[in-house]
C-alpha cells in the first residue's frame, strides 16, 4: 500500500501531465492536393503552305495548221465601193493575220455568172476555196458535197466561235444559211433588202406627196411621170419618166410578196405561179408596160433616176452607194429622193430581204481552216463594220450595230431603210430555186413581150418548169 505521501505524488504527476496535454497545440492535418488543372497544349505551329507546283502548260495548237496557204475567194463586188471595200478587207488580213495566210479575192461579174463559173468547177474539180451565191445555189453545191458543213468550224476548239459571238447573230441571218435537216452549210456576211428608189422630190412636183401605197397609186404616180417627159421640150427623154422594170426574179418577188404570196403552193413542196397574188402581179407589171409607164434599160438604171428619167427604180439597198454617186454627175438633178417598200394590190407592203452569203469549198483540210480564219475575220464585228460602211448592206451580227451609229447618221437614207425590215420576207432557200429564179425572169420577160392573154399560159409554162426542176434533183 502507497503511504500518503506516496498517494499525493502520483496524484500531482498524473495531474502535471493532463495540463501538459491540454496545452501543447493540435497537429494541422496535412493538406489534401486539389488535382492540378490539365496543362493546356501549346498550339501546333501551322507547317509553312507549300508552294504549289509550276506546271507548265503546253501551248494549244490548232488540230488543223492553216500556216501559209494561199486561199482564192470567188465573189461578184468587182466594182465601185464594194469592190474597193473588199479589197481593202483583202489586204489588211493579208498584212496582219499571224498565219501567213494570203487571200486572193477574184470578181466573178454578177451572181448568174458566178454560179456558172462554180457549177463548172465542180465538174473540173478545180474549186476555189471559198465563193459567194445565193443560199439556193448553195444547198445544191451542198448536195453534190461541192461545199462543206460550217458547224465543225463554228465549234473548233482553237478557231471556232464563243458562245457570245455565236448569240450576237440574228437568227434570220443565221438560219437563212441552213439546210432542212440543220446544216448550216452558208455563212451570212450581211443582208440587204431589195426596195423602190423614188424620187419623192420630183413626185410633189407631179402633185403627189407621199409613196404609193397600192397599184392605184403606183400606177397614178408612174404614169405622170411618163406623161411629164413626153411632154416636155427634151425629145431625148421620150418614153421614159415612170418605173424601170427588169423582171428579174427579185422584183417579181417584191411584189408577189406585197400581195401576200411566196410563190409556192398549200403544201410548200412545190411552186405555183398561177396563184391570184402572182398572177395579180404580172397582170400589173404588163399593163405598166402596155401604157407606157414602164421602159427598160440596158444597164443598171442609177443614170436615169438621177436626171428625172424614172420616178421608181428597183434596187437592192446595196446599190445605194452606185445611187449617190449617180447623183454627182454633172447632169444630175438634185431631187430630194428616199426609198420605200413595195406596195400590194391592196395595200399591203412588202421587201424582198436576201443575205450575202459565203460557204467553204471541199479542198483540203489545211485549206479549208485558212478559208475559216479568214471568214472568221470577215465577220468580227470591226471588220463588218468597215464592208458595211463600203458596201451598204445591213449588219449580220447586233455587236456591230455600236461602230456604224456614226455611218447610220450620215446616211439617213440607208438608215431608213432598217424599218423595212419587219416588212421582209425571202426568196424560197430551195437548191431548185437556182434555175426556177431564171425561169421566172425569162417567163416574165416573155409576159411583157407578149399580149395580155398570154398572161395565164406563160404562168402554167413556169410551173411545169419549176415541176422539172424539182425533178431533176431528186
Amino acid at each position: 500500500m502507497f503511504s500518503k505521501t506516496m498517494k499525493t505524488l502520483v496524484m500531482f504527476v498524473v495531474a502535471l501531465a493532463l495540463v501538459l496535454t491540454a496545452c501543447t497545440p493540435a497537429a494541422e492535418p496535412a493538406p489534401v492536393e486539389e488535382p492540378a488543372a490539365p496543362a493546356e497544349e501549346a498550339p501546333a505551329e501551322e507547317a509553312p503552305a507549300e508552294e504549289p507546283a509550276v506546271v507548265e502548260e503546253e501551248e494549244m495548237m490548232p488540230a488543223v495548221d492553216p500556216t501559209g496557204q494561199t486561199i482564192s475567194f470567188w465573189h461578184v463586188w468587182g466594182t465601185g465601193s464594194p469592190s474597193e471595200a473588199m479589197l481593202a478587207i483583202a489586204d489588211d488580213f493579208n498584212a496582219t493575220n499571224e498565219w501567213g495566210i494570203t487571200l486572193e479575192p477574184i470578181d466573178q461579174g454578177r451572181h448568174g455568172d458566178n454560179e456558172d463559173a462554180f457549177n463548172a468547177a465542180v465538174q473540173s474539180g478545180d474549186l476555189p476555196s471559198m465563193t459567194t451565191g445565193y443560199t439556193n445555189a448553195m444547198a445544191n453545191w451542198y448536195a453534190v458535197d461541192a461545199v462543206v458543213d460550217l458547224t465543225p468550224y463554228v465549234e473548233d476548239e482553237y478557231f471556232g466561235l464563243s458562245a457570245e459571238e455565236k448569240a450576237a447573230f440574228y437568227a434570220g441571218s443565221w438560219d437563212g444559211g441552213k439546210a432542212s435537216d440543220g446544216t448550216l452549210f452558208a455563212y451570212p456576211i450581211s443582208q440587204s433588202a431589195n426596195v423602190l428608189f423614188y424620187n419623192s422630190g420630183w413626185a410633189k412636183e407631179l402633185g403627189f406627196d407621199a409613196a404609193p401605197a397600192n397599184y392605184e397609186e403606183f400606177k397614178a404616180q408612174a404614169c405622170a411621170a411618163a406623161e411629164a417627159n413626153t411632154n416636155d421640150d427634151n425629145p431625148d427623154n421620150d418614153g421614159t419618166g415612170g418605173l424601170v422594170l427588169y423582171a428579174g426574179a427579185s422584183n417579181v418577188a417584191s411584189f408577189v410578196f406585197a400581195n401576200g404570196g411566196n410563190m409556192l403552193n398549200a403544201a410548200g413542196d412545190g411552186y405555183d405561179f398561177t396563184d391570184q397574188t402572182v398572177v395579180d402581179a404580172a397582170e400589173f407589171m404588163k399593163e405598166l408596160w402596155d401604157e407606157g409607164c414602164a421602159f427598160g434599160t440596158e444597164s443598171y438604171p442609177n443614170p436615169e433616176f438621177a436626171t428625172r428619167k424614172a420616178l421608181f427604180t428597183m434596187s437592192s439597198t446595196a446599190g445605194l452607194p452606185y445611187q449617190f454617186s449617180a447623183f454627182e454627175a454633172e447632169d444630175a438633178i438634185q431631187d430630194e429622193w428616199t426609198i420605200a417598200p413595195f406596195p400590194g394590190k391592196d395595200g399591203g407592203q412588202a421587201v424582198d430581204l436576201y443575205g450575202q452569203y459565203v460557204a467553204i469549198a471541199n479542198t483540203n483540210p489545211e485549206q479549208m481552216m485558212a478559208t475559216w480564219v479568214f471568214i472568221k475575220y470577215l465577220t468580227s464585228p470591226e471588220v463588218q463594220a468597215k464592208w458595211i460602211a463600203g458596201s451598204a448592206y445591213y449588219p449580220t451580227r447586233s455587236d456591230t450595230l455600236p461602230l456604224i451609229a456614226e455611218y447610220g447618221a450620215e446616211n439617213e437614207v440607208w438608215a431608213y431603210g432598217l424599218s423595212f425590215l419587219e416588212y421582209g420576207s425571202a426568196e424560197p432557200a430551195w437548191a431548185s430555186w437556182s434555175t426556177v429564179r431564171r425561169d421566172v425572169g425569162d417567163n416574165f420577160y416573155a409576159i411583157l413581150q407578149g399580149a395580155p392573154e398570154d398572161i395565164p399560159a406563160l404562168l402554167e409554162e413556169l410551173n411545169g418548169k419549176a415541176a422539172t426542176a424539182i425533178e431533176e434533183l431528186q
